[in-house]
């Protein structure tokens, strides 16, 4: 015998994962960087004699949107902005290497260079920036600076991963 309730069930499961999506989505709107998520149901027929009319929903898994936002100029030198899907590594409070598109960086008094409190990883570790008058950051993640004394000097470039 068929149970209705279990049929039920399974739609307000997904229904109450979609919600909780939406409102990730929604808590995150003015979040540099972020990218909205979306949840994905399938439905699929029940197999067995008499069950031809019945169907449950299985939830996929969650995508993410990578369409393009809108780029702000906020005149500082020490603001990026990432052009298609990639991220910037930063490194966790663990010293694991995580992703982010928080493009707002800052340096802290020991010349870290950071995004959002994590440090900018760097294709060779992360990235330290000496005294400088001037920075600038190149389309390709290069940093350089100009320190003190005169000149150009190239500090490293971002570590940049794209997820494809």
């Amino acid at each position: 015998m068929d149970r209705y309730i279990y049929t039920t069930m399974t739609g307000a499961l997904h229904t109450l994962t979609a919600q909780r999506i939406h409102a990730n989505n929604l808590a995150n709107v003015g979040t540099t960087g972020f990218r909205r998520d979306f949840e994905r149901a399938e439905s699929y027929q029940v197999q067995g004699g008499g069950f031809e009319t019945r169907f449950l929903s299985q939830t996929q898994a969650t995508g993410t949107d990578f369409t393009p936002g809108r780029v702000e100029t906020t005149g500082r030198e020490l603001d990026v902005g990432i052009r298609g899907r990639g991220f910037i590594a930063v490194l966790d409070a663990n010293g694991e290497e995580a992703y982010t598109r928080a493009g707002n960086l800052a340096i802290d008094n020991e010349g870290r260079l950071l995004s959002q409190g994590r440090e900018v990883n760097g294709i060779g570790g992360p990235l330290v920036i000496p005294d400088f008058q001037a920075i600038s950051i190149g389309q390709n993640g290069t940093v350089s600076v100009n320190p003190p004394g005169g000149g150009m000097l190239e500090v490293g470039q971002f570590k940049l991963v794209n997820p494809d």
